[in-house]
């Protein structure tokens, strides 16, 4: 792994504090009597090889009653799994292949029944955990989680590693013991989408690539994965219609170096690997601008019919799909058609940001055809919250990626859309786009919206923050990072963490959880976690880590 020296070194490790009492969370529904105490950061130094208090996770659970027996995984553990469910067993075996490396246990899965070990079960009794919540009940003899649908069984299985000492996620034999803390939870998400975007288009990821922050975001009970697929800098999918698109349009990146593009078996895999995770990837095209790659592979997509050159800039809002010619309208049907066919999911995403190059009337127009298309072919329309300034056809969502200097007019237009159906996803540019520098010493990402240390990046309320926004009209939040300055997982981890957690309890934890200085409590302990799994995170002065032992690998 290559090691950013000047990145890291600009990025202070924060002394641990000292705390001089006990905070409580009150977590939704359960009196203050009942709630985990959250541990100060004299805690989290001196026990980093033991479990977790029940409720100190992130997101935090909607309810937590801690006490009873712990259970304690040992060389005898077995997971079962309900036998009739073979989506049930894959969950098994994942939480098997997690939990093998660092404690050295079998861990056999099987489908026989048996009151011991971790045992994962569905069940249709409790209808508020709707389609991903779950309970997780600890005691002596066994852990056992219980859901209606398998992505709750999921979930709970990220508790479960949570409560956990953290040297758990290690990928090498590591020194127990490996206890949860007695007690029973109850989950469920806030927000039905809670997702992450990552930008291949100005700097390419691999297939691996992606799947590492696939496995990272699915930690933290995200169900989006949304992919920018295109833009000035690269086309990054193949289009069999087009062939030239990933071809060429994919041959260079930011910088100009060798960019490169997905096939169709590779993009496949990576919906696949993504499903497997629980998350639904939301494929994006962008239109009408942002499409100099596309510009650049054919001549016919520009009004005058010259193709311009690859670019490897970082400017934006110099391109545009040109709404006189009928090609173009041929063009979006054939890439939404083979995009569609090769993604299960509901949505897929057809941008409509910064088209600065593109008139009212042209914009209007490219994305009325574009909106039809994407129904033509059973999905449903998702785009950037300049598409309120056309027509969003019912059942679209729009995407708030606004900030604080967002003019009023431009707010008042997407809350007015919110008040005619349009559904929103949150996405503040200087709250959660994890490319937003923490200060002024961060290398890494860019500063347009301005410095994003990990409070600023938590402490808001998606029911609240687009004023006159009906609350119900808010689908979720989207964390997305932005590829400009970021070449590799190295430099995404550095960014996403620890920011990315805050993240996922907006979209998932009860409102009346939401409280920083308990929240920072909660993350300065997953800081030895980040690291067992290699992750070099921002060391925010802001958040009392603990101090953590010599990586064991």
């Amino acid at each position: 792994m290559r090691l950013h020296t000047a990145q890291r070194s600009a990025l202070p490790r924060a002394l641990p504090r000292i705390l001089g009492s006990l905070l409580l969370v009150t977590a939704a529904g359960v009196s203050t009597a009942c709630a985990a105490p959250v541990a100060s950061a004299a805690d989290s130094r001196s026990v980093t090889g033991a479990p977790r208090p029940l409720g100190q996770i992130v997101p935090a659970p909607a309810s937590v009653r801690p006490g009873g027996s712990p259970y304690s995984i040992t060389g005898a553990t077995r997971i079962r799994v309900d036998g009739a469910s073979g989506e049930v067993r894959r969950i098994g075996e994942y939480l098997a292949g997690v939990l093998r490396p660092s404690t050295g246990y079998a861990l056999p899965v099987t489908d026989r029944e048996g009151g011991d070990g971790i045992r994962l079960r569905l069940s249709t009794r409790d209808p508020k955990l709707g389609a991903e919540g779950y309970t997780l009940t600890s005691g002596h003899g066994s852990v056992t989680i219980t859901a209606r649908k398998p992505a709750g069984l999921f979930h709970g299985v990220q508790t479960l590693r949570q409560l956990l000492p953290a040297q758990v996620e290690a990928g090498s034999l590591q020194k127990g013991p490996w206890s949860v803390v007695g007690g029973s939870l109850t989950d469920a998400p806030r927000y039905a989408y809670r997702g992450a975007m990552l930008d291949v288009s100005r700097h390419f990821f691999s297939v691996t690539e992606v799947k590492r922050y696939i496995d990272q975001v699915a930690l933290y009970k995200m169900n989006k994965f949304h992919l920018h697929l295109s833009d000035d800098q690269g086309w990054r999918i193949a289009v069999d219609s087009w062939p030239r698109l990933a071809t060429y349009g994919g041959s260079t990146e930011v910088g100009g170096g060798p960019g490169g593009y997905y096939t169709k078996s590779e993009y496949k895999e990576i919906v696949r690997y993504a499903a497997s995770r629980y998350l639904e990837v939301v494929p994006e095209i962008d239109l009408p601008g942002h499409t100099n790659a596309a510009l650049a592979s054919y001549a016919e997509l520009n009004c005058d019919g010259v193709a311009p050159p690859l670019y490897t800039g970082t400017k934006v809002g110099f391109s545009s799909l040109c709404a006189a010619k009928d090609v173009t309208y041929d063009f979006i049907d054939d890439v939404i058609r083979e995009v569609a066919e090769l993604t299960p999911g509901k949505y897929i995403h057809i941008g409509g940001d910064e088209a600065h190059s593109t008139s009212h009337e042209d914009y209007a127009r490219i994305m009325e055809q574009a909106q039809a298309v994407v129904g033509k072919y059973g999905k449903t329309v998702m785009g950037w919250h300049q598409l309120t300034g056309a027509t969003p056809v019912k059942g679209a969502v729009a995407q708030y990626w606004g900030y604080d200097k967002t003019s009023a007019a431009d707010r008042q237009k997407v809350a007015d859309a919110a008040k005619n159906g349009t559904r929103l996803v949150l996405s503040p540019a200087d709250r959660v786009y994890l490319d937003m520098k923490y200060n002024e010493q961060t290398e890494l990402g860019l500063k347009w919206a301005g410095l994003v240390e990990v409070q600023r990046s938590y402490d808001w309320d998606p029911a609240t923050y687009l004023a006159d926004t009906p609350p119900d009209a808010v689908l979720g939040v989207e964390a997305p990072i932005w590829s400009e300055t970021l070449t590799d997982s190295d430099d995404i981890d550095v960014m996403a963490f620890p920011r990315l957690p805050g993240a996922a309890e907006l979209g998932w934890s009860p409102a009346a959880t939401h409280d920083w200085d308990t929240y920072k409590l909660r993350l300065a302990a997953l800081g030895p976690r980040f690291t067992a799994q290699g992750i070099d995170y921002y060391r925010s002065p802001q958040v009392p880590w603990p101090a953590e032992p010599a990586s064991a690998g």
